[in-house]
């Protein structure tokens, strides 16, 4: 059992507007809508010579719709290929079972709350047309879609002329160059702090090869023999 039910107020549009149809195809019916259980919950039937048989029709066709949750012509379709099925449902439902077109269940929310059926159509399809215009009242009271409420605008980021590249072993973080306008320190750490321990360890030999020399004032054999007493020989 559907949770939700058909109100009257429902019912009473889908009518209205099943009856508006008729009028336009000059088509005097009649008209019934049932609920969930297939009991009674609107009935009109229109100015017609043979009003007295289209009405018991209607109200089949409405509860024939609800009991197999599809339409009467659908059920006409593959019931027709069942011996004695037309009779035996008749006969189990008190003749509220029918197999003619013209009736359509009532949906709401995806649940099935009813039927409306529609008898006495003067032309073929004119019952089902009538019927399925009644539907479509229930498209005009869906409510609408909200609009969904306006985004915030994103600050735009300050685009970079060079992106920031995570150092990796095939691209290696490089040393920043010295820039000159920033003041060195005492100890002039600051000018070799980014030099490769390599390159440091070879300008410490230099140096200390360059001192060894300046320290040494016999570098070679003519220094050598001129200090000494005997002079040159």
């Amino acid at each position: 059992m559907s949770c939700v039910n058909l109100s009257i107020d429902i019912a009473r549009r889908i009518l209205e507007a099943s009856k508006q149809r008729a009028k336009e195809l000059r088509s005097p019916v009649s008209i019934a809508i049932v609920d969930s259980g297939g009991h009674l919950v609107l009935f009109e039937r229109m100015m017609s010579p043979y009003g007295w048989a289209t009405g018991n029709i209607s109200i089949a066709k409405a509860s024939t719709a609800v009991m197999f949750n599809q339409s009467t012509d659908a059920v006409a379709q593959w019931g027709a290929g069942i011996p004695g099925f037309a009779s035996s449902m008749s006969e189990m439902t008190h003749g509220k079972f029918i197999m003619a077109a013209g009736g359509w269940p009532i949906r709401i929310g995806g649940a099935t709350v009813g039927g409306i059926g529609v008898s006495g159509g003067n032309a073929p399809g004119r019952d089902d047309e009538i019927a399925r215009a009644g539907l479509g009242a229930l498209e005009v009271m869906a409510p609408a879609i909200p609009a969904q409420p306006p985004q915030p605008s994103q600050p735009q980021q300050q685009q970079h002329s060079r992106p920031y590249m995570q150092p990796t072993p095939s691209y290696p973080s490089m040393p920043a160059p010295n820039n000159p306008s920033m003041p060195l320190s005492n100890s002039g750490v600051g000018q070799q702090q980014n030099v490769p321990v390599d390159q440091q360890v070879g300008t410490q030999h230099l140096v200390s090869d360059q001192t060894q020399e300046e320290e040494n004032p016999y570098n070679d054999k003519m220094q050598f023999n001129d200090s000494r007493s005997g002079g040159q020989q």
